[in-house]
């Protein structure tokens, strides 16, 4: 399947309904695989343009690239993330998520899928994580990504905080009410296969 061209972003908020939850399924490379009715709804694409195309089709370039970075380092050990994320639709517009992930794993350890959930980001969580974004896109511009890894370190060092920690402090929420956000589904945990420790292992365990 070819590639979409992605649009070019405009500074047109989609707003969410709270109630609603955003769904899709890719396999072990981020190739989606499934999206449901309210993830078409929202990104403004029909079935035929995304099965089969990579789930950054709509990622915003206002994103950093560690926060994806974190994201599948988390995933494919098995373990679970919630980010505020900030994606791009067909039409330009853009639109906040609170995400919410399950990855499957075969019996030897292997990612069979990603299963994620997405809802309606809070607004003063926004406010708040879109000015970290900024900073962080800056570094990784004008200096390098491990930069901006570093200097992450140093913020959540600083704070006293794991990533897990920061955003449930930004969310202003317990671990369990953001489970039960999203219908308190968790991610279990399974056995991988250990590797080298990275930067970012080291920074968000």
């Amino acid at each position: 399947m070819d590639k979409i061209k992605k649009p070019k972003p405009i500074e047109k908020e989609i707003k969410l309904d709270p109630s609603k939850i955003i769904m899709s399924k890719t396999d072990a490379l981020g190739v989606i695989e499934y999206a449901n009715e309210y993830f078409m709804e929202i990104s403004g694409y029909e079935e035929h343009e995304l099965m089969g195309q990579p789930h950054n089709i709509i990622r915003h370039p206002d994103m950093p690239k560690l926060i994806f970075k974190m994201l599948w380092e988390r995933l494919t050990e098995g373990e679970n993330i919630h980010l505020l994320v900030k994606n791009l639709a067909k039409d330009g517009r853009y639109y906040w998520v609170l995400t919410n992930f399950e990855t499957k794993f075969d019996e030897k350890g292997h990612v069979i899928y990603h299963y994620a959930r997405r809802k309606a980001a809070p607004g003063n969580a926004i406010y708040e994580i879109e000015k970290l974004y900024k900073t962080i896109s800056a570094i990784e511009k004008r200096q390098n990504p491990e930069t901006a890894v570093k200097y992450f370190e140093g913020l959540l060092e600083d704070r006293g905080q794991t990533y897990d920690e920061f955003i449930l402090n930004l969310l202003s929420i317990t671990k369990e009410s953001l489970n039960a956000y999203f219908g308190n589904a968790v991610t279990p945990k399974v056995k991988v296969e250990k590797k080298k420790k990275t930067l970012v292992d080291k920074l968000f365990k």
